[in-house]
Order: structure tokens, then C-alpha cells, then sequence
């Protein structure tokens, strides 16, 4: 009888055993099941500016479903909710005045966002065909360089192959190596929309496509065909999208691209106003850069004036002229809007009374469109410009 009580006690406490181990156990596991909740902020950091109205997003980590609020220099922008496993993504739009704004999110401070205007910065003609017109960049390189987007008329081939066109009064064609130096300088695209660009052919044409495009310029106002030539450059800055389109009604005989023929994209109205509209609703703005006027003509023609306001109507920000050789008047047509009717040679062998001026229009951008400009005024020696403000 003893030995059966002994056997039933160590029985007994072999079926203990587990039990207390698992009363010990279960606070422990119960404090890995419920971690601490993981601490608010931002995955991506804060950029360093905007434009005003420009596209803001916060993307972070928080408690799941956690309300979260942004401020802006003290003003509530944007209200969200984490998601189920905390993250969250926020989508703004940046203050509409230039400043500096404290960014706090709940409680958490993420620092400071500088909010100004995007800088455009756009000049007249560049004939790379000359002596000297790779190193003549360097006292406005500084400008463009700060600029956030910086375009310029091409008005030359850029190619070691072709002939030049019969019967054409005047033909410019510069080696790649010139055109190599413009994005140094500090431009990010070129039209070739202008009554150059096919001097030396259409395979010439199509070299000067390649070249820029391989030296990290965008190119607009011409292509493979028609369709190519009028598809807009896209460009993001500073949170806001800017479309930048070319057409040239200067247009000599076979300049034209067409279906399946390499050329330029001729100022028809129908087509202006079509690609406008296309391009305004893939951005924030749309920049139009025209080839158009006549020779030395210090003011704009009324086909000028007839084709900025088929532009303007189909939702142009900015309208940019170039081919008189000379400087026209900038303008501000209505609140937001601008045309420079003419920015006349940058680099350019300019020997001619008025050619010699010229300059770098510098053009402050928001998302409800132009906010300011002012021409940085410069005059070409030999080729170069030399900023004279």
C-alpha cells in the first residue's frame, strides 16, 4: 500500500510540474505578444523646399489607425489616419507664400520647409556653327546653373553628316562637342522648332536629336515624325509637374515633320491648341516656346500675338519667343500668364544693330502660374554673353 501511495504522489507532481512552469511562463509570453506601440515619424525625409502649392508627401510609421494632423507654421494643411499596420501617406499641397514653415505632425516636430517660387530660366537663340561657341558659357553659366529648369532655342544642326539644303541663304551646323556644353552650362532642354534645324538634312536632323539627348537634354518641337515632334518634355521640380512643348512657323520648304518623316512641329493653331490641352492635363503648368515674328522687328506681329493667344486659351502658363534676332517686349497678359515675344541671340555671332542684346529671363513659378520675372540683361562679344546687370 506504501509503495502505490509513493507512485500516485511522484505522478502527482510530474503533472505539476508543467502547470507551474506554465503559470511562470504566461506573463512572459504575454509581454512578447504586445510590443510597444512603434514611435511616430517619417520613413522619407522632409524635402528642402517647395513651390508654392507645390505636391507635398509625408510618408512615416505610427500606431495603427492613429488620427494623425499637419501644421504648418502653426495652420492645420492635412488631416489622415495611419493605416491597420501604422503606415501612412500623406498627400499636400505646400503653403501658397513664400517662406520658411515649421512642419509638425501631431506633436512631433519634422523640421522646416523653405517655400519659394520654382526659377525658369529661358534665352533666345544658340547657333552652335561659329568658332568659340563651346567655351562662350562661361559668365552666364552661374545663372542658368541656379536655375531649376533652364531652356534656350537650338537654331543649327549639330552633326558631322549631311549636305547643306540648295538654295538656302544661310545654313549652321556645330560639332557634337559644342553641344555637349550646354547642360555644363547648366540648360535641361532645347527646342528645335525653329528654321535651322534641318540645314544639313534630315539625317543631320536626326544626329542633333541623339546628341542632345545623349548629353542629358531634353528636346521638344521636333522628332522622328509628327507624332514624336510634338510629344511634350516633362520636368518636376520642387513639387510641381511643368510640360514644355515647341512649334516653329518659320518653316522653310520640307522642314516639317509629318506621318513617318523626321522634322520640326509646325505653329498650326489646331495643333497648338490640341497639344496644349494634352499637355496641361498631364501637369501643373505648360511653357510653349514658338519660332516666330520677323527679322529685327522690335515688336511682336499679329500672327505672334494671334498664336501666344491660341496658347494662352488652351492653358499656357508661359509663352516664350524666338527668331527676330532682337529683343521684344515681355508682357503679362492677364494674372499668372506671361509671353516673352522675342529673347532674341544668346549664342550667336551678332553683328547687326540690336542683335547684341540680349539676356536671361528668369521666371518665378507657382501652382496658379507666373508669380514674377525679370530679364538678367547681357551683351554678346564675338559669341559670348557677358551679363551686364
Amino acid at each position: 500500500m506504501a509503495t502505490t501511495f509513493r507512485r500516485l504522489g511522484a505522478l502527482a507532481a510530474l503533472v505539476a510540474l508543467p502547470i507551474a512552469v506554465a503559470l511562470v511562463a504566461k506573463p512572459a509570453l504575454a509581454r512578447k505578444e504586445t510590443p510597444p506601440p512603434p514611435p511616430l515619424g517619417l520613413t522619407a525625409p522632409l524635402p528642402e523646399w517647395r513651390a508654392p502649392g507645390g505636391r507635398l508627401v509625408l510618408q512615416g510609421r505610427a500606431v495603427p489607425r492613429q488620427r494623425l494632423t499637419v501644421r504648418a507654421g502653426g495652420h492645420v494643411v492635412a488631416r489622415a489616419r495611419a493605416g491597420p499596420k501604422g503606415r501612412f501617406r500623406i498627400v499636400l499641397r505646400s503653403p501658397g507664400r513664400a517662406g520658411a514653415y515649421p512642419i509638425r505632425l501631431n506633436r512631433l516636430a519634422l523640421g522646416t520647409l523653405r517655400v519659394r517660387p520654382l526659377e525658369l530660366a529661358a534665352v533666345g537663340d544658340v547657333n552652335l556653327a561659329v568658332r568659340g561657341a563651346a567655351d562662350a558659357w562661361q559668365h552666364v553659366a552661374p545663372v542658368l546653373r541656379r536655375a531649376d529648369l533652364a531652356v534656350a532655342n537650338l537654331e543649327c544642326a549639330v552633326s558631322t553628316r549631311g549636305l547643306a539644303v540648295a538654295g538656302k541663304q544661310y545654313t549652321f551646323r556645330g560639332p557634337p562637342a559644342a553641344l555637349r556644353a550646354l547642360p555644363r552650362a547648366g540648360l535641361d532642354a532645347i527646342s528645335v522648332a525653329n528654321n535651322h534645324s534641318l540645314d544639313f538634312g534630315r539625317e543631320a536632323f536626326l544626329d542633333t536629336l541623339t546628341t542632345a539627348r545623349a548629353a542629358g537634354l531634353a528636346v521638344v518641337g521636333g522628332g522622328r515624325d509628327l507624332t514624336a515632334a510634338r510629344r511634350p518634355a516633362l520636368f518636376s521640380a520642387g513639387g510641381l509637374r511643368i510640360a514644355l512643348l515647341g512649334f516653329s512657323d518659320v518653316r522653310p520648304l520640307g522642314f516639317d515633320a509629318g506621318p513617318g518623316l523626321a522634322g520640326t512641329t509646325p505653329a498650326f493653331p489646331e495643333l497648338i491648341d490640341a497639344d496644349v490641352r494634352a499637355a496641361r492635363g498631364r501637369a501643373d503648368l505648360v511653357v510653349v516656346y514658338f519660332h516666330w515674328g520677323t527679322e529685327l522687328a522690335r515688336a511682336p506681329n499679329a500672327r505672334q500675338r494671334h498664336l501666344a493667344d491660341i496658347a494662352l486659351a488652351a492653358g499656357a502658363a508661359v509663352v516664350l519667343g524666338a527668331h527676330p534676332h532682337v529683343l521684344q517686349p515681355v508682357e503679362r497678359p492677364e494674372r499668372g500668364r506671361l509671353v516673352a515675344w522675342s529673347l532674341g541671340n544668346f549664342v550667336f555671332a551678332a553683328n547687326s544693330p540690336g542683335t547684341t542684346s540680349t539676356g536671361i529671363l528668369l521666371v518665378h513659378l507657382a501652382l496658379d502660374g507666373v508669380r514674377g520675372a525679370r530679364l538678367v540683361r547681357a551683351r554678346i562679344e564675338g559669341v559670348r554673353p557677358l551679363l551686364s546687370d
